[in-house]
Order: C-alpha cells, then sequence, then structure tokens
C-alpha cells in the first residue's frame, strides 16, 4: 500500500525525479585554540585563513547514498596559530527516478550544496564560541569542484595509462 503523502518506500516509483534528504548529522569536529588566551587579543595583522574543502560520497543502498563534505580551516600560521578546525558534516540522501548518468552529478554537487550551509553555521557558530569573530565561509561551487576532481582523475588516468 502506498502513502498518499509521498512518506512511503515506493511512492515515487515510476514518477518525478526525486532527491530526498532522509538525515543530516555531524560526523567529526574538532575546533583547537592552541594559544588561548594569549590568541585572543587585538591583532598586529589580519591572520592568513586556509580552508580545504572535500566532498566523499558511498552508496548505501540501490537509491541512497551517503554524502558528507570534510572541511579543515586554519587561522595563523607557525607558533602563531589561532585555530584549527576539523569537521565532517554528512547527510543520507535518496534519488528517485534519476537515469544513470545523472547520478554521480547529483551526488557530489546537488547533496552538499543542500549540506553547506549547515556547515557553514557550524563554522561560524564555533569561531565565534572560540572567542574570535565568526568565520563565515564563501559559497562553494561544487560545480567547479566536481569538474576539478574529474580533470584530476582523467590526468591520474591518463599517466597510469603511459
Amino acid at each position: 500500500m502506498s502513502d498518499a503523502n509521498g512518506n512511503g518506500a515506493n511512492a515515487n516509483q515510476g514518477g518525478a525525479p526525486a532527491l530526498n534528504a532522509l538525515v543530516q548529522y555531524l560526523k567529526d569536529f574538532s575546533f583547537e585554540n592552541p594559544n588561548a588566551p594569549n590568541s585572543l587579543g587585538p591583532q598586529e595583522k589580519a591572520p592568513n585563513i586556509s580552508i580545504q574543502v572535500n566532498v566523499n560520497a558511498k552508496q548505501l543502498a540501490q537509491t541512497d547514498f551517503e554524502v558528507s563534505l570534510t572541511l579543515d580551516a586554519q587561522a595563523g600560521e607557525g607558533t602563531g596559530v589561532l585555530f584549527k578546525l576539523d569537521l565532517e558534516y554528512g547527510g543520507v540522501f535518496r534519488l528517485l527516478n534519476i537515469p544513470q548518468e545523472q547520478i554521480h552529478p547529483i551526488v557530489m554537487i546537488e547533496c552538499p550544496r543542500l549540506l553547506f550551509p549547515f556547515v557553514r553555521q557550524i563554522v561560524a557558530d564555533a569561531t565565534r564560541d572560540g572567542g574570535f569573530p565568526p568565520l563565515y565561509i564563501d559559497p562553494i561551487d561544487f560545480v567547479a569542484l566536481y569538474q576539478q576532481k574529474a580533470a584530476e582523475a582523467a590526468s591520474q588516468q591518463g599517466t597510469a595509462q603511459a
């Protein structure tokens, strides 16, 4: 029996394409403020802030995918590190009635795009709670990130065949 509200597992089979977030969660998180309280005073110059982002995905079932967004951020350098932040935020997404050739781009572009606002808020809250001004990460172009990873994979395949 199908659920009239679309909540049944088979409610959308044969219907319109759908992307559903089943659950989102904080998988791993670390915030370090190694030089506190000295790091919390006025700084002579703006700190160097580096941010690295990565997207990982794992298929859990025929239609379900776990997607995680990992973010490493650091402010300052060497002994002048103000803070370090490591975060892995995940979600499980269900894709229904999506053509096979579109599944990988949707999983690696659209799913992280849905997770990003939550990651951005966690980073802003953690830096603020750590005694610093909130770090608001600029929006990420997940299409460009996807294309960059695809180009890297293609070049690695080319060098492996040579």
